[in-house]
């Protein structure tokens, strides 16, 4: 099995980067926070899952061991999935899911696209002693920094992704007056997230 890669990033796009390992051009799937933080001619490092299927073998990447773990672990339930798994990543950090495992929170998975109350109620029960929270930081709800800390680090990941700076400027201004909520965490991650669904729905660069 192939737990990581450290190569030269050849690609970023919405869902996946492509690698260059020795020579091989790796694909790997990962969510909007991960490739963030990769950049197209620089070295980086991924931790992976692959996933195999009698037609496919598929690599899943992450920015931390840690969400590689957590990620294992959720598609080891039944009727999750590699995709849903990557989803519940997407809008929860690892220790996140580890809270709302333990203490049953239902409504915490109800958040992610494609999982309703009957699949978080399974989730939690069949995730019962499998994920403890390690007491690791989780990111503010509320509050958070200034646009002047985290504008810089939000646009440079969407021009990683593709976009040019002009649209993603654009886009986090009218972020900021269609969910002010959000910016007003300052949470990178976050604000990143509203900003891919907001230029998704729009027109591409």
């Amino acid at each position: 099995m192939i737990s990581s890669l450290t190569g030269t990033v050849q690609a970023v796009a919405l869902n996946t980067a492509v690698i260059d390992v020795n020579g091989f051009g790796m694909l790997v799937n990962a969510t909007p926070g991960t490739l963030s933080g990769l950049h197209q001619g620089r070295e980086a490092t991924v931790f992976t899952s692959m996933v195999v299927r009698e037609d496919s073998m598929t690599l899943f990447g992450f920015a931390t061991a840690e969400e590689r773990d957590v990620f294992e672990v959720l598609i080891s339930v039944s009727g999750i999935g590699p995709r849903t798994g990557l989803a519940i990543l997407a809008v929860h950090s690892p220790e996140e899911v580890r809270i709302a495992a333990n203490t049953k929170d239902t409504a915490a998975f109800t958040k992610v696209s494609g999982i309703g109350p009957k699949g978080a109620s399974r989730i939690v029960l069949e995730l019962n002693g499998k994920l403890v929270p390690t007491g690791a930081p989780v990111a503010p709800v509320s509050g958070g920094g200034t646009a002047s800390v985290w504008e810089p680090q939000v646009i440079e990941a969407l021009t990683g992704l593709g976009w040019s700076e002009k649209d993603a400027t654009s886009t986090l201004k009218s972020l900021s007056k269609a969910d002010p909520d959000v910016v007003a965490t300052g949470n990178v991650a976050e604000i990143l997230r509203a900003a891919l669904r907001s230029m998704s729905s729009g027109t591409r660069v």
